[in-house]
């Protein structure tokens, strides 16, 4: 039988083999996504310092890694469909919680409190970076894992 191919010369290149290629970029993602989080929440505490409450919102790089990690988890979905699924419903999470954490920080500023750090953004994105981890590096540990299971 044929492998689904969605997108033509895209799943040559991303998506064949026994490890896809994708699997390492959403690795580079996650982490991508995780260091644009700390410039970001920077960023937000000097703005909010500088400028006041209205400065504080969404910063430009993080919201394209962002995007481009839940893209990259949608196309995951048509390579490996269960672990696309999976980490896709991670990301959204991450992504929800990046909306309720933003609007927690603008409410801190409005009250003239100091910036905390987005604490449940920080861990839904350390458990997209682990599940994506887990993904793409699962070769480290397979032959531990079998032994065991």
């Amino acid at each position: 039988m044929q492998p689904l191919s969605l997108f033509g010369p895209i799943d040559a290149v991303l998506g064949s083999g026994d490890h896809p290629l994708i699997l390492y970029v959403l690795v580079v993602l996650a982490v991508a996504n995780v260091v644009t989080r700390a410039i970001a929440h920077r960023s937000n505490v000097n703005d909010a310092r500088e400028q006041g409450a209205e400065a504080v919102g969404q910063h430009p790089l993080h919201a394209a890694s962002t995007i481009l990690l839940i893209l990259g988890s949608f196309y995951l979905m048509t390579v490996e469909l269960h672990s696309g699924v999976v980490l896709s419903v991670l990301v959204v999470g991450m992504f929800v919680t990046d909306l309720f954490e933003l609007e927690a920080l603008r409410v801190e500023a409005r009250n003239d409190r100091s910036l905390s750090r987005p604490n449940g953004a920080i861990a839904a994105s350390m458990v997209v970076l682990l599940y994506a981890a887990y993904l793409s590096l699962f070769f480290v540990i397979a032959p531990v894992w079998n032994a065991v299971v």
